[in-house]
């Protein structure tokens, strides 16, 4: 099974889902990640739910495979919904359970490398402040 969630991250950092520009994106977020180099921008056109959702920027293969797959997983969310997934993402990249995450479950793997959970986290708190319309640059430095 590590080698089927380790395929789904090069997938996804290879060819990462929603990447480039978001025309009519009502809502977005920039992030950093000081000690590995990510940095992305997330962007969205939210109503009622999440319409739409897409990313730019550059990272390592944790952070864009994250990314890739918040974007898929969010996508026709509300902004309750996205904040629950949200929390069950935090929860899995600290070692918790993943069950029933679909693709997200690959991440799991992330927990036994502190340096790397914010990697993965890195879109979700872009996320997060995007919902929030937040406009300063988040980090995953507290």
């Amino acid at each position: 099974m590590t080698d089927l969630y380790q395929q789904t991250i090069v997938d996804h950092a290879r060819r990462p889902r929603n990447f480039g520009p978001l025309p009519g994106a009502n809502r977005s977020a920039e992030g950093t990640n000081p000690l590995c180099g990510d940095e992305l921008i997330l962007r969205l056109r939210l109503g009622d739910r999440i319409e739409a959702v897409a990313f730019e920027g550059a990272g390592c293969a944790v952070c864009l495979a994250s990314a890739s797959m918040m974007t898929l997983a969010v996508k026709d969310c509300s902004a309750s919904e996205a904040a629950r997934l949200m929390q069950r993402v935090r929860e899995l990249v600290a070692g918790g359970n993943g069950a029933n995450l679909g693709e997200l479950e690959s991440l799991k793997g992330v927990a036994r490398y502190p340096a790397r959970r914010k990697c993965a986290l890195l879109a979700w708190r872009a996320l997060e402040a995007a919902l929030a319309g937040e406009t300063t640059k988040v980090s995953t430095e507290l």
